[in-house]
């Protein structure tokens, strides 16, 4: 009785679709899907369940050896990076635009963000050292003098193109471009979520603006040959990085 009840409601769709448009043929034609992606993609054995380690809050110090204080030391997060620039397994991560720094909460909240929103399959890897470099501060309403303050938390300084986390499995990259558009939203400086083919087109389109570029007056033209008395206003910076980097 379900078979034919189930029967006569679809034939009578048919007939009410034969009325409105005129005659309905089903037809099977047919279908071709192409095959998934293959990826021979090896999780390292140092990923631990595949999630984000926790990293310290604060260094290790021998016991004989007294926490040191630092300066702000700015030439650490200033230029671009030249040798953590690159992702090692070729699939997917999140790069710094700009040079910053990066604190206890800030590593928290990436490890958050993979753990819970990244597919079981993906490993991630921490591609920047636990906050080591300490930075000073003096309580509210103190008297000038006295010595450098105490140490109040600790940082990682990052420059730009450095690769902040990796990640990777065997999946695309529009599996995981939200997750990673979302830790790079959250970070304290401007970053960006990229695969392998993403930071390939960025570096292709960099060399071909160079290498097409009709105009003879560039910035490291003009800085190089003080065009104009340039060195009077340019900051020092700009005579190693020619206005790409601050």
């Amino acid at each position: 009785m379900l078979a034919q009840s189930l029967l006569s409601k679809c034939l009578t769709g048919i007939k009410s679709i034969n009325n409105m448009y005129g005659y309905c043929i089903p037809v099977a034609g047919l279908k071709y899907f192409r095959p998934p992606v293959k990826y021979d993609v090896e999780a390292p054995p140092d990923t631990r369940g595949h999630k984000l380690p926790i990293l310290p809050k604060v260094p290790t110090y021998p016991p004989q050896l007294k926490p040191f204080k630092m300066q702000r030391k700015l030439k650490l997060m200033r230029g671009p990076e030249l040798v953590l620039n690159k992702l090692l397994h070729k699939q997917y991560g999140v790069i710094a635009l700009i040079g910053g720094r990066l604190r206890y909460g800030h590593t928290e909240m990436v490890r958050w963000t993979c753990g819970k929103k990244l597919p079981h399959s993906a490993f991630s890897l921490w591609r920047i050292d636990p906050p080591w470099q300490p930075v000073t501060r003096r309580g509210h309403g103190v008297r000038m003098g006295g010595g450098k303050g105490s140490i109040d938390h600790y940082v990682t300084p990052v420059k730009a193109g450095r690769v902040i986390i990796e990640v990777g499995g065997p999946f695309e990259y529009e599996e995981v471009r939200k997750v990673l558009e979302e830790i790079a939203h959250k970070l304290p400086f401007k970053a960006m979520a990229v695969s392998q083919e993403i930071l390939d087109q960025m570096h292709e389109d960099e060399r071909y603006i160079e290498e097409s570029n009709q105009n003879p007056y560039t910035w490291k033209y003009m800085i190089q040959n003080n065009i104009g008395g340039c060195h009077q206003w340019i900051a020092p910076v700009d005579k190693y990085w020619y206005n790409k980097h601050r």
